[in-house]
């Protein structure tokens, strides 16, 4: 399990957002959320991205209970969320437009031909 989420729990003023949330993401998985608008699911990752932070619960990364006070702390764990956009660079490449900012991210973007042609 390379990421597990222990009873998030998050609360904004009169409302419970996130209610004692499980999660686990092990390596190879690709998992979507799905539900309402309300259901949570920007609050989910912005908990784990450092951007909130859980009223209760843990997040755990390789075994060990991390805490992210900020999104640098949880970017510096390989951690980011790469939000939706209605506009692109047209002349980059898919991973390019992906990573841009964040050229730096290693081991992700080290097989990425950052000039490479694109279709």
């Amino acid at each position: 399990m390379i990421l597990a989420l222990r009873r998030i729990t998050k609360k904004f003023t009169g409302t419970m957002a996130l209610s004692e949330v499980d999660f686990d993401l092990s390596p190879g998985e690709v998992h979507a959320l799905v539900g309402e608008n309300g259901a949570g699911k920007s609050t989910l990752i912005k908990i784990i991205t450092g951007i909130y932070q859980p009223d209760g619960g843990d997040i755990v990364i390789n075994g060990e209970k991390v805490m992210f006070p900020d999104a640098r702390a949880s970017y510096d764990h390989g951690i980011a969320a790469i939000y939706q956009e209605a506009s692109l660079f047209e002349d980059l490449s898919i991973a390019e437009n992906i990573y841009m900012g964040h050229q730096e991210i290693r081991p992700f973007t080290r097989n990425i031909k950052w000039k490479a042609p694109y279709f």
